[in-house]
């Protein structure tokens, strides 16, 4: 198959899949195009919004939209680690010999919803990190890999939210994207009304197997980036960091703790996702632009003035990418003369 045409089938599949979750999901488009950007990415995601927004139905939607197996986890206060992966428990053979074995837990799944993954204690949220990273948990010295495509989707109330606990900074740096999940629109509300309280049975379709996401992975990592498209992805993240000399002053001024390298390796990746599901086979700085606050907004630590001061991470990643980008022309400039 031809190069252009692999791209066509890629749009056929990213635009049919996200047709499917939208049969159930009233608005939101930009944030369902950002969760399949990521499952496609090899990558996973965390969506944020206050209760009742539709995230968890969108993940189950998007679920449902995929030949692949689904399993959810309500994260509580008391929820243990063995409740998510499993533990080995002694069982007895017909000949009455009693042996461990396995039982997995429901972290053995292609698709993964963690539930308001902020309400239960660090001690448990950390028992995801081996298996978002690793593709597998160890359990008794045996290592037991995780079905592919392995995929993580968590959603999380604000801080602020009685009954919360912060995710570690390790854990939020294994997700590709974080999203904020707005609330709806008035047109959007009544069609959400409409849709929810009428007898009408909406039926997805399941439009993609295990193999094909594998294999559209596989086409994301061959789309091709420039030199200096790449470049700029590094401009952009060193100049979270204030100890950079070349970052600008509100980085400066603002940030504690800049993007760590895989903040980069997030943006590049969606970069391509999102050139494949417009039908390109280059990365565009129009698609570094876009995808640079859901790559980068829980990889920057505000410290105590931007704290203070109600920075918005936003704002300031648009700060920092224009800046980066007036470095890029200015370097280019240079180079010219």
């Amino acid at each position: 198959m031809s190069q252009d045409a692999r791209v066509q089938e890629f749009v056929a599949a990213f635009e049919g899949l996200r047709s499917e979750v939208e049969k159930v999901i009233v608005g939101h488009r930009e944030i369902i195009t950002h969760v399949l950007t990521g499952m496609f990415a090899g990558g996973h995601v965390l969506l944020e919004g206050v209760p009742g927004l539709g995230k968890t139905l969108l993940i189950k939607t998007l679920a449902e939209g995929l030949d692949l197996t689904f399993s959810r986890v309500q994260f509580t206060p008391d929820l243990m680690p063995a409740d998510i992966i499993g533990t080995n428990i002694i069982v007895e053979d017909v000949d009455g010999r009693k042996h461990f074995q396995f039982q997995r837990g429901p972290l053995f799944a292609h698709i993964v919803l963690a539930d308001e993954i902020n309400r239960a204690t660090p001690k448990t949220q950390s028992a995801l990190l081996e298996g978002m990273q690793e593709g597998g948990v160890t359990v008794g010295g045996i290592l037991h890999p995780l079905p592919p495509p392995f995929f993580v989707l968590a959603t999380q109330n604000p801080i602020e939210m009685e009954g919360t606990y912060p995710l570690p900074e390790a854990q939020l740096d294994r997700f590709l994207f974080k999203l904020r999940v707005r609330y709806p629109a008035f047109e959007e509300l009544n069609a959400i009304i409409d849709r929810t309280t009428h007898a009408r049975v909406v039926s997805v379709t399941r439009a993609l197997t295990g193999e094909q996401v594998l294999a559209f992975r596989d086409l994301v990592r061959e789309v091709p980036i420039a030199s200096h498209v790449r470049d700029l992805v590094s401009t952009i993240v060193m100049a979270t960091h204030p100890q950079w000399e070349h970052s600008p002053d509100t980085t400066r001024r603002f940030v504690r703790y800049g993007a760590s390298p895989r903040g980069a390796q997030a943006l590049v990746l969606g970069a391509k996702v999102r050139a494949l599901a417009e039908g390109r086979y280059n990365v565009s700085v129009e698609d570094l632009r876009a995808l640079a606050a859901p790559a980068l907004r829980h990889r920057i630590i505000l410290n105590f003035e931007g704290e203070a001061e109600g920075v918005d991470v936003d704002t300031l990643i648009a700060q920092i990418v224009n800046a980066a980008e007036g470095r890029s022309a200015q370097g280019k400039e240079a180079f010219v003369r």
